[in-house]
């Protein structure tokens, strides 16, 4: 019998732009400083020209689902989650497109409920842990486990966390989808090791969720945050889980390090027996052409 094959797609960071203009009452804060920092530097990184060709390339390839890893606005505006909104559905239907946020996203506290509402229908699942995250999505043999680690942080600070609470019901679903023989793949924003990160941008409870993959094992983790490629490992029960970071999706920076990107994964077999082949593209060296970058060693 041939092998189930099922081709994910992740990307991240589009930071979709241009930015609305802020209402006044809206510029207190860690958003005054987010806006001038985009007004002098980032509006000029990220290239909504470049993530339009970025996402016409990943459709070219049909995939079977699209992990869309944080970061889709810039201040976490109510006006920027309904641009982003919009942007996401030209994605693809809101059961084939999953979404975790960033720390971009759960900018201030203020944008939390607006974020919840407006992205729910990418981020409801067929269980949860009683509460919006951790979801669970399972396609075929693919069980896709979506944690929030974007959270509401001081002036300067964009580090990201999960929480006992959140870490509990994953490991509860990794477990049990584990039983079930699924492939299960982990969506989130911030990388999971301790050490991937800048001091004040990491993910705070990293030692946490190392300690869930050891006992509950995944057979893949997917993140963004860093805008660029890496790749990395955490131990599973049963061996070697890859961690796989993407680039931005929209970023233009003129080095082969932070240049637009996304991924492609094609996974077959089952959790006890499966392979998983890695892709990168995106912008390629010396050109704005998008095309193939590569295989990633997992």
């Amino acid at each position: 019998m041939a092998r189930m094959k099922f081709l994910l797609a992740h990307l991240s960071d589009p930071h979709i732009g241009p930015l609305p203009r802020p209402r006044r009452r809206e510029l207190i804060g860690k958003r005054v400083t987010g806006y001038l920092n985009w007004t002098r530097s980032r509006s000029r990184i990220h290239d909504m020209a470049v993530l339009e060709q970025i996402v016409t390339d990943m459709k070219a390839h049909h995939p079977n689902h699209v992990a869309m890893t944080g970061d889709i606005s810039n201040l976490g505006l109510p006006a920027e989650f309904q641009l982003a909104r919009h942007w996401l559905e030209t994605l693809g239907a809101p059961e084939d497109v999953s979404f975790v946020p960033g720390n971009h996203d759960a900018y201030v506290r203020g944008s939390l409920p607006y974020l919840a509402g407006t992205f729910a229908p990418w981020t409801t699942g067929e269980a949860s842990g009683g509460e919006r995250f951790p979801y669970l999505r399972i396609r075929g043999e693919v069980a896709l486990v979506g944690l929030s680690s974007g959270v509401p942080t001081p002036l300067f600070i964009a580090a990201g966390y999960l929480g006992r609470r959140q870490r509990q019901a994953a490991e509860r679903l990794l477990v049990e989808t584990g039983r079930r023989g699924l492939v299960r793949v982990v969506m989130l924003h911030h990388p999971p090791q301790i050490t991937a990160s800048q001091l004040g941008r990491g993910l705070v409870d990293a030692g946490g969720l190392a300690a869930l993959i050891r006992r509950a094992g995944a057979e893949l983790v997917v993140h963004g945050h860093n805008h660029r490629l890496s790749l990395a490992r955490m131990e599973g029960p049963k061996g070697i889980v890859p961690v796989v970071g993407v680039p931005s999706a929209s970023v233009m920076r003129g080095t082969p390090v932070y240049r637009a990107g996304y991924h492609l994964f094609e996974i077959s077999g089952s959790g006890t027996d499966c392979k998983i082949a890695a892709r990168a593209r995106g912008l390629l060296p010396g050109t704005a052409a998008v095309g193939d970058l590569g295989p990633l060693v997992l």
